[in-house]
């Protein structure tokens, strides 16, 4: 394969193991909370391990947050959550500017806590509880997957 065709070459998605389970928003602000809601009622249910749920629901806070809906048109949502051979992954799909949180680089750590910036150190948070985390874009959507290891 040639180098250009490497650069290019999008990672291969992780397959569900069974079926997924499925959200879809109603537009609007509230969109969100009411996947954020979803997630954590999901996890409950499924009785996944603690550090699971903490780790799955902190990372999908993180990129939900920084979803920029289209201007002028309310925020749609589409989740979908499941099993893998390696752990538990959460599909997210908007409708908002597109955005590949993948592309992006974590800031520096600062050297003393008067240098700290606040804010920008989500992606540095889910890149440490995510097993993995992979963007592409499909019929002017964003979809971002994440992928946590089931841990006890």
């Amino acid at each position: 394969m040639s180098t250009a065709a490497t650069a290019t070459a999008q990672p291969e998605w992780p397959a569900w193991t069974a079926p997924a389970q499925r959200f879809e928003s109603t537009p609007g602000p509230e969109s969100i909370s009411g996947a954020l809601a979803w997630l954590q009622a999901l996890g409950k249910r499924q009785a996944w391990p603690a550090k699971t749920l903490f780790a799955l629901t902190l990372c999908a806070d993180e990129a939900l947050a920084n979803i920029v809906p289209q201007p002028g048109q309310p925020l749609r949502l589409w989740l979908a959550c499941g099993p893998t051979a390696h752990g538990l992954a959460l599909r997210i799909e908007d409708d908002g500017v597109a955005f590949d949180p993948t592309a992006q680089a974590s800031p520096d750590l600062a050297a003393s806590l008067d240098e700290a910036q606040v804010g920008g150190h989500g992606l540095r948070l889910m890149r440490h509880y995510l097993r993995q985390m992979l963007y592409r874009r499909e019929a002017q959507r964003n979809v971002l997957l994440l992928e946590v290891a089931l841990e006890p």
